[in-house]
């Protein structure tokens, strides 16, 4: 059995289709969500609701407990850091991580930036080798192999890597940076385009990205089903986006 975690952090709670003024990236999670469970009815489904219930800022409290080594912290520093536990927890058990998400002013919506400051998390998604300058970082993350799935929707044209306006998006960059960091490298991306234009070229947009979901679903689950739970991924493994 796998465990998936979904995540959604548009400010729209509905979805582009079915409810006034909703969310493209919810839709395509859902997409994506709903076709997983179809055929795998038997896998774990965690969901997170960040647009609508963001995680907490992290503070001066969060950051003093989180650099206090575990064995000395006072009641009070386990209290600041129960909910980034919870979802550091969340996350390892993950094989897939699914998020959906907008492109908001080019970069990341606050709530999923916030849920990035909770996971990444010293001595839980990453350590710290004081002994070797040329890599000072481990990635905690890096036992297994694990999937990152980004469902994005852009109001623009023309923003994936390699397009003229790649320049303007910091969405996917981000959270791949965020993500190899903790030694999950595998990531794959959909996104919608063209809300901003409408018509013909946001229903195309739609459509191949619907199509690529239902494919992207597909090929995961071959490829997790011929993958051992506890196999390693390898410096080889690149960022996919499909």
């Amino acid at each position: 059995m796998s465990h998936i975690l979904h995540m959604d952090a548009s400010a729209r709670p509905g979805l582009a289709g079915t409810d006034h003024h909703g969310s493209h990236s919810r839709y395509l999670s859902h997409q994506f969500v709903s076709r997983w469970q179809s055929r795998r009815p038997e896998d774990a489904v965690v969901y997170r609701d960040l647009g609508q219930c963001p995680p907490s800022f992290i503070n001066h409290d969060w950051v003093a407990s989180a650099f206090t080594p575990t064995e000395r912290r006072e009641p009070w520093m386990k209290e600041a850091l129960a909910e980034s536990d919870e979802l550091v927890d969340e996350l390892i058990a993950a094989d897939i991580v699914v998020i959906g998400t907008p492109l908001y002013n080019f970069g990341v919506p606050a709530p999923l930036k916030t849920w990035v400051d909770q996971v990444v998390r010293i001595g839980r998604t990453v350590d710290i080798d004081e002994t070797n300058p040329s890599e000072t970082y481990i990635a905690k993350l890096a036992d297994r192999e694990r999937h990152v799935v980004v469902l994005a929707a852009r109001g623009g044209m023309n923003m994936a890597t390699g397009e003229e306006m790649a320049h303007m998006n910091h969405l996917e960059p981000h959270l791949a940076s965020a993500f190899e960091f903790i030694g999950i490298t595998r990531m794959h991306t959909v996104a919608i385009e063209g809300q901003e234009a409408g018509g013909e070229v946001l229903a195309m947009s739609i459509a191949d990205a619907t199509r690529k979901v239902e494919r992207l679903v597909d090929e995961l689950q071959v490829a997790l089903d011929a993958t051992p739970r506890n196999a390693v991924p390898t410096r080889a493994d690149a960022l996919d986006t499909a």
